[in-house]
Order: C-alpha cells, then sequence, then structure tokens
C-alpha cells in the first residue's frame, strides 16, 4: 500500500514539474528584460507546492503572484482524473433505508428549523418564536425533571456524591444498589446486553404490584435503549420469508411512524387496519379481520401490534376491547406487540390503563400459556418525560427457549443499552415509597405533571371543538391532540399543484404564518379523504393557549381564502 502510495505521489509530482517546465519555457510577453524573480524557479516551486499538498508561495514581494493559464488548466485537468464518482449514490444505497419515512421529524421539522435560523438573523416574520409542537419532548417544552430520578442518576454519575449531605438516604441507597451491579461499580462499564440483573428484578417486581399480582419473571426482562429498540428487535426477528410467504405486520391507522418505518426497513409487508374515529379512535375486531382476511392473499401476517394509550390518537382501549384483541390473536395465532410507554397518562374519567399481560393472565391458562406477548415501556413519556435518557425495557412472554437464545444475541450486538438510561428506568420501577425521605416530594411533583397533562387536554379539547372545520375527539390519554380537520377543495387544489398532501400544505401554511410545527396526519395514516394533524398538549398552559388561539384564527383565515 505504501509503494502504492509513493507511486502515485511521485507521479503527481513528476506531471506538475512537466507542466511547469513546458510554462516556463514560452515567452513571458515582458520583453528582453525577462520575469522578475525568474519564472522557471516560479513554476518550479508553484508545481512542488500543489504536489505537496500545499498552496503555492510566490516570491517574497508585494503584490500577487499570477499563474500562466497553462499551468492553471493543466492542474484542473490533472484533478479531474484524480476524481472519480461516489461509491455511494441514492441509486446504489440500501433501498429498504431509501424506503424509510418518519414524520415526527420530517420536512415540516426541517423547515421549522431553517424558520428559526433566519429569525435568529433578524429576518422578520409575524411571529417571534417557532413553536415546536410536532414531537412528545417534554422537557424541552419546559417540564421540570423529577428531583428523585436525577439525583439517584447523579450519585451513579459522580459516586464521590455518596459522601454528600446534600443526597437523602433513600437516593443514595439505590445508586449504591444499581453501581454494585455494574462492573467496577461504574456507570461507565458495559453490562451485560440484556441490561444490569438487579434492575431487571426491579421492572419484574414493578409489573407485578402494577398487575396486581401477577408473575413477571427477571429472565423474561429486556432493558432497551427506549422502547423503540426493543420494537424494532422483536421485529427483526419475526421477519422472515419471500413472496407471499413474507411476514405481514398489522398496525393500527392512524400509526406512530416508527412502525411503518421499521417494517419498510426490514422489507416486511405493512398490513392497516383502522381504528374507528367515529367511536372515539376505538379498535374493532371486525376491522382487524377484515385487514387480516385481505393481507393473506399477499403476505403472511403473523404480528399485530397495538399502541394503548394511542399515539398519536390519544385513547384509552376498554378493558373489553383488550380481551377481543388478545382473543382474535390467540384464534389467529398471532404474535402480539403492546406499546405500553403511555401507561401512566391516562385523563378522562371512566378511563382506565389495563395492561395486556394482566388481562391476558386473567383470561385463564389456555391463553397465557400460548399467546405470545412483547410490551413496552420507557422513561421518555408518563410523568418523567426523560426523553434523553434512552431508558427503556421490554418483557416477552412464551417465547420458544431457542428462539430466546437468538433474541439475546441480537441484542449483544448492540452491547448493551445506555447505562445511565437503566439507571433512569430502574427509579421509574422502583420510586420513594410511603416512609421513605423522598416519598413526599416524588408524589408532589408526580402527581403535579399529571395533573397539568390533564387540565391541558380539557384544554386542548375544548378549544379545538370551538373552532369551525375541526373535529376533535376527547383526549382520553397520552400526550397528543390528532384533530380531524376540512380543508376546501380549492386549497387541495393548491396542494397537488405544489405535489404536497393536502394536509402537509396546511401545516406548512400553519408554520409559515404562525410559526407552529405540528405534523400532517398522512405521516401517520387515515382513511382516504380525511386530513388530521398531530399537536402535542406539552407547552405550558399560557403558551398553549396561545398556540390554540394561533391555530383558530389561521383555521378560520384559511377557510375564508379557499372557501
Amino acid at each position: 500500500m505504501v509503494h502504492l502510495v509513493l507511486g502515485a505521489t511521485r507521479t503527481t509530482m513528476h506531471r506538475f514539474l512537466l507542466v511547469a517546465r513546458q510554462a516556463a519555457a514560452r515567452p513571458c510577453g515582458r520583453g528582453p528584460g525577462g520575469c522578475r524573480g525568474g519564472r522557471t524557479d516560479m513554476a518550479l516551486r508553484c508545481a512542488a507546492s500543489l504536489a505537496a499538498g500545499r498552496q503555492p508561495r510566490g516570491p517574497r514581494r508585494e503584490g500577487t503572484v499570477r499563474w500562466s493559464s497553462a499551468a492553471k488548466a493543466s492542474a484542473v485537468k490533472i484533478n479531474e482524473k484524480a476524481s472519480r464518482e461516489k461509491i455511494l449514490t441514492l441509486e446504489s444505497m440500501n433501498p429498504q433505508v431509501k424506503a424509510v419515512e418518519y414524520a415526527v421529524r420530517g420536512p415540516i421539522v426541517l423547515k421549522a428549523g431553517e424558520i428559526e435560523k433566519e429569525l435568529r438573523k433578524g429576518i422578520k416574520k409575524p411571529f417571534t418564536e417557532v413553536i415546536k409542537a410536532n414531537i412528545g419532548d417534554a422537557h424541552a417544552m419546559g417540564q421540570r425533571p423529577i428531583t428523585f430520578l436525577r439525583q439517584v442518576v447523579a450519585l451513579c454519575t459522580y459516586p464521590n456524591l455518596l459522601d454528600s449531605p446534600s443526597f437523602p438516604e433513600d437516593a443514595k441507597k439505590r445508586a449504591k444498589r444499581i453501581l454494585q451491579g455494574c462492573g467496577g461499580n461504574s456507570l461507565g462499564s458495559y453490562t451485560s446486553s440484556q441490561g444490569i440483573n438487579c434492575i431487571r428484578e426491579d421492572v419484574a417486581s414493578y409489573i407485578e404490584r402494577r398487575d396486581g399480582g401477577v408473575p413477571a419473571d427477571p429472565d423474561n426482562i429486556y432493558l432497551t435503549t427506549g422502547a423503540s429498540d426493543g420494537i424494532s428487535a422483536i421485529l427483526k426477528i419475526l421477519i422472515s420469508g419471500w413472496g407471499k410467504s413474507r411476514t405481514g405486520v398489522m398496525i393500527h391507522i392512524p400509526q406512530y411512524p416508527l412502525y411503518s418505518a421499521a417494517i419498510s426497513e426490514l422489507d416486511a409487508i405493512q398490513v392497516n387496519y383502522y381504528l374507528d374515529e367515529e367511536n372515539c379512535w376505538a379498535l374493532n375486531v371486525d376491522e382487524l379481520r377484515r385487514a387480516l382476511n385481505e393481507a393473506r392473499a399477499y403476505c403472511n401476517p403473523k404480528v399485530l401490534c397495538v399502541i394503548n394509550p394511542g399515539n398519536p390518537t390519544g385513547q384509552v382501549q376498554s378493558r373489553k376491547c383488550i380481551e377481543d384483541v388478545i382473543h382474535f390473536a390467540w384464534e389467529e395465532k398471532l404474535f402480539l406487540l403492546a406499546d405500553e410507554v403511555y401507561q401512566d397518562n391516562v385523563y378522562s374519567e371512566g378511563c382506565q390503563f389495563h395492561s395486556f399481560k394482566k388481562i391476558l393472565y386473567e383470561m385463564g391458562p389456555e391463553y397465557y400459556n400460548n399467546v405470545e406477548l412483547a410490551s413496552f415501556h420507557s422513561t421518555s413519556k408518563g410523568y418523567m418525560g426523560e426523553c434523553g435518557y434512552r431508558g427503556g425495557y421490554m418483557e416477552v412472554i412464551n417465547l420458544h427457549p431457542e428462539i430466546k437464545g437468538q433474541l439475546v444475541k441480537l441484542l449483544s450486538v448492540r452491547l448493551c443499552p445506555p447505562v445511565s438510561g437503566q439507571a433512569a428506568m430502574d427509579i421509574v420501577v422502583n420510586p420513594p415509597v410511603p416512609g421513605e425521605e423522598s416519598y413526599a416530594q416524588f408524589i408532589k411533583e408526580k402527581e403535579s405533571v399529571l395533573n397539568n397533562l390533564a387540565k391541558k387536554a380539557k384544554l386542548t379539547e375544548d378549544m379545538f371543538s370551538k373552532i369551525p372545520g375541526i373535529h376533535c375527539n376527547p383526549l382520553q390519554g397520552a400526550m397528543y391532540a390528532f384533530p380531524r380537520i376540512f380543508i376546501p377543495s380549492k386549497a387541495i387544489e393548491e396542494a397537488k399543484a405544489h405535489k404536497m398532501a393536502p394536509d402537509m400544505f396546511y401545516c406548512m401554511k400553519l408554520l409559515e404564518e404562525t410559526g407552529i410545527c405540528v405534523v400532517p396526519g398522512s405521516g401517520f395514516g387515515q382513511r382516504e379523504g380525511t386530513y388530521h394533524f398531530r399537536m402535542t398538549i406539552l407547552p405550558p398552559v399560557e403558551k398553549l393557549k396561545i398556540l390554540l388561539e394561533k391555530i383558530k384564527d389561521f383555521h378560520i383565515k384559511f377557510l375564508e381564502k379557499y372557501a
């Protein structure tokens, strides 16, 4: 390799020197006196500098150095010959990656970033800031961290603080236990691929408490990089086959784009089933059966995904609905994926979170011993909002023992999930309890966050119900509103002229005129002929009021303009 590089370098230098000598041999046009400073020396120095990768310098005198046009042209030709086509292009890249779309951080968010840069440069807009209501990032919207969680993670990160009187003893106790499970008592060490053992034990204990005593085995718990990591891992191990035997993955529409993105990346078949918007986004088994029967003509459906509470729709499924879904999965031999990251976010009276695992257990051994179920939770949502720690877990039950080994092997490729995220997850499942020093402050902060979210959910629902041309179902849970919007035919035609989906056109106009960034419903999927957008309810109450008023004013003007 060294000889090849040296040979290439010598060849390049030789060609530069030849060009320089040829240029120096030509008359300079200055008459009998020739060139000051010696044209030959100048050309040779320039050629040598270029060959060595340096910028040429002229004689040490005032003024600028003039290169001959012949030397310049030859240098350009040599550089052109040295360059070649890129190996990785849009045509040669992995087509499955190119097919991936993720609307939550799609074109409209990129446009919002451009507008923010323009505002910083002093370019005038009809607004002074961009309000990013496109993503459920609680802390970015001003939510304060839970003190106890941050205390434990701080102690784990910098153990010298364990001697500080500023930290409560219950936080120190948890931090010491976590550190004892780490190699070298350090958060900076790798953990087992499945996660720190004592944290998996705490997750299992949490699930048992949550589900009223339903047993949970730490060996069925896998700590993950957020819930997304677990969902992607399970899908990877489930997808197989070619042609009509290719795995079909049933996802509800509207859906969270992680699912469609993962399905595209893995080259699986997306099987859509629609939630019932007229019935508060309920999940209907007849619709499941329609989607399944149609899909069997072109793929092998074997995975059924459910998000409860819902994203982007905010519904909380009833116990009866979950029972029906479990029976359907048992009857049709489907692997169930239950995305339950919003399990703490339930606001409407009469609504209650029921875990799929609890209902499965209560339906009896015929179901509990046979239905394969993976359920997911995260530090990113709930009352914690710790998105950046990327903490999460999945519990997988009724997995074939040989597949269990394959799953651990797959997870071991990424070594282990972030250890600070594992520590944060531990505090979610092992918070202060009555009688401990930090309990009063912890429960006060937790209830404050959840009560505030319930207030904002009701505020959003009430405001949208007053705007003509907008319909919004009750926000029963999660962190979002997904209102249906009426878009006039003239606006639809203009959207087509701009090669945009009508709701993308609407959301882009909303952003450009008000600074509010929301995600068009087409990024989540929706029934043909209906249009929506998703917005988070996370901004502080006063800012949320302003945001909703701006949407109201914009929508009325939009209808007038395109009526």
